[in-house]
């Protein structure tokens, strides 16, 4: 069974997720059937990533009950009417009556923020989302919604990897009981050949991407890894019943790097889909 956390809903969530981001409709449903059978019981996906009918093809053979389902609203569709139709979309495609937990996938300055949390407030009375939260805000955008939202936010999914340790963002959210989701977790698998990554990797035992995924978990971060590598799929699990001793935590903390692996601008055509 994956460890879970409590939000400030008091529901749970799994600490760690299978994402879905790059993974096209015709291949995700075998990508999730292995993930789900590993033992993964929370998929994180968007209508962005065009992939949620897929997903669903293959939920409608677990129990419900049993999985996290996260899901986010593209910035172009954050006005009030746009966010529940949306919504309301992606859960007729992924074939359920509820979000566990949907986002709102970029900030949109042209839309009223207050306006969205009012509609995302709407989808949780009416039952629709379990818990709302943010993607890619920066701590001052994440203040801002703090201060307005009229539901709990809950999560804050970020870029967040040893090359991309995003400090205060991670203190701020601390203070708030908001928890951070790490996408892109991995660096998009380029941190993997970092120097000290690699000497963790054999000083453990284990494999660079473990290494990281633990280093996040250990942080409170969920961590959000995509394979379509059956064996990574089921490596990236293998995290519960060892630790990372406080002097390698704060090597890995200490790496002199940064980089970050997505980027997204208001005219990107591909806006509310690179994460």
């Amino acid at each position: 069974m994956i460890p879970t956390r409590k939000l400030k809903t008091g529901d749970e969530i799994p600490v760690i997720a299978y994402g879905t981001w790059d993974i096209a409709e015709e291949n995700v449903g075998e990508k999730v059937e292995i993930a789900l059978k590993a033992g993964y019981n929370h998929i994180d996906t968007a209508e962005g990533y065009h992939n949620e009918a897929g997903i669903g093809e293959v939920l409608k053979d677990y129990d419900r009950d049993e999985l996290f389902i996260t899901s986010k609203v593209l910035p172009s569709n954050l006005n009030y009417e746009s966010v529940i139709k949306a919504c309301k979309r992606s859960l007729e495609k992924l074939g359920t009556d509820y979000l566990d937990l949907y986002l709102i996938h970029w900030p949109n300055p042209a839309i009223s923020l207050r306006e969205t949390l009012q509609a995302m407030k709407y989808l949780v009375d009416e039952g629709l989302v379990k818990n709302i939260g943010v993607s890619n805000f920066s701590v001052y955008q994440l203040k801002v919604a703090l201060k307005i939202t009229p539901v709990p936010i809950t999560v804050n999914q970020v870029e967040f990897h040893p090359w991309l340790y995003q400090k205060e963002l991670l203190e701020v959210c601390d203070q708030n009981d908001v928890v951070i989701e790490a996408s892109a977790p991995l660096a998009r698998t380029e941190v993997l050949s970092d120097e000290t990554i690699l000497e963790l990797a054999d000083k453990y035992d284990k494999s660079p991407a473990q290494i990281v995924l633990k280093w996040e978990l250990q942080k409170g971060i969920v961590p959000l890894p995509k394979s379509k590598s059956e064996g990574h799929i089921k490596e990236n699990l293998e995290l519960f019943d060892w630790e990372l001793k406080a002097e390698d935590m704060a090597a890995i903390d200490n790496i002199d790097h940064e980089k970050r692996v997505y980027m997204i601008t208001l005219d990107d055509e591909t806006y509310g889909i690179s994460s």
